[in-house]
């Protein structure tokens, strides 16, 4: 079994690929980290919240295994 903390392996194939459900399950893993990164003044913000998700997506979609 792999380390609990990471995302799996074929979760971050699939979503690197496109699958809609992967890049969830990977917005998912990271939920915390990025509310925590979103805080500001102790308040969500909510459009920080949507930018950090929309990079991570991004960089889901340009990551290569090469």
């Amino acid at each position: 079994m792999g380390n609990p903390n990471l995302v799996p392996y074929e979760t971050i194939v699939r979503a690197t690929s496109g699958d809609p459900e992967a890049v969830d399950e990977v917005l998912r893993h990271y939920s915390k980290r990025i509310r925590l990164a979103a805080l500001e003044n102790g308040h969500i913000n909510i459009d920080t919240e949507d930018s950090i998700k929309q990079r991570l997506i991004t960089a889901l979609f340009q990551f290569r295994f090469d």
